[in-house]
């Protein structure tokens, strides 16, 4: 069975103050070796980004400003969470489609296990179900 997405926490420090440090560094709970980072940013409210799952990449997606809604179908489940700090990131493993919505200003940061191949993207839900129902078998 495939595995589920998940929330984690980031190790923050600082104060409202002084604003805050946001790390990595004490990140066991990235269960991956992050090979790749990209952001995205300028994305109109409304427009749906995502769209695709990925055969073996697994990332962690982390709203760095504003929000992200994501929608995360692994095949079996279907799971709704809203990315609203930057303390907290949400783990995509492979072989889950994802939908984003993001907030008007919204950034997003990526982490990723593999480098970029398009051979890896699933881009037609009906395929990644038709996938994602023998997987579970």
């Amino acid at each position: 069975m495939p595995a589920n997405p998940y929330l984690l926490s980031f190790h923050h420090v600082g104060s409202p103050d002084i604003g805050y440090i946001t790390s990595t560094q004490l990140a066991e709970n990235i269960p991956f070796t992050i090979k790749r980072v990209f952001w995205t940013q300028d994305t109109p409210p409304g427009v749906m980004r995502g769209q695709h799952a990925n055969m073996a990449t697994e990332e962690v997606l982390i709203a760095m400003s504003g929000s992200i809604k994501v929608l995360a179908d692994t095949g079996h489940e279907v799971q709704e969470f809203e990315l609203t700090h930057p303390q907290q990131g949400l783990y995509v493993p492979a072989m889950c489609w994802i939908e984003l919505e993001f907030s008007e200003g919204a950034a997003a940061l990526c982490l990723t296990s593999t480098d970029f191949s398009e051979k890896d993207y699933i881009r037609d839900y009906d395929y990644f179900k038709k996938l994602a129902t023998h997987l579970a078998l």
